[in-house]
């Protein structure tokens, strides 16, 4: 079995180069761009015992600068707004179908009461079409 050596100076800048971008905003590969480490590892591209075990310093370092920044990155705070837009279009969505559901409700209780009015006036139509002849008319 043999093992493969690993570029412990390359697995550094790619760690550097994640919290660089993670720290500006701009992810490559996090989805989430939050400043943590698990999103840091996931920049990175590399393994959570690689990062954990050889390079622990640079996760520290990373969650020293993003604890200090006092800003939220652009892909956090754009989540954060679509979040925020998706549950108003939901709420407004809600209200439309509640309004909807009640038209309905109106619909199935008018087409419940239509053929009772239309059996009761073909009734009173009948009953006024006969017409009573009276006793000793002249004919």
């Amino acid at each position: 079995m043999t093992r493969r050596n690993r570029d412990r100076d390359a697995e550094r800048e790619a760690i550097r180069a994640a919290a660089t971008r993670l720290l500006a905003g701009t992810p490559f590969r996090s989805a989430a761009g939050k400043l943590t480490g698990t999103e840091l590892i996931v920049e990175g591209g590399l393994r959570r015992d690689i990062v954990y075990g050889d390079h622990k310093d640079l996760v520290d370092e990373f969650k020293a600068r993003a604890s200090a920044q006092n800003f939220t990155p652009q892909v956090a705070q754009r989540m954060a707004e679509d979040n925020a837009a998706l549950r108003d279009a939901l709420a407004k969505s809600k209200e439309q179908l509640a309004a909807e559901r009640e038209r309905v409700r109106a619909l199935v209780r008018a087409t419940a009461e239509l053929p009772l009015e239309l059996a009761q006036a073909r009734e009173e139509l009948e009953a006024a079409q006969q017409v009573t002849r009276l006793p000793g008319a002249l004919g």
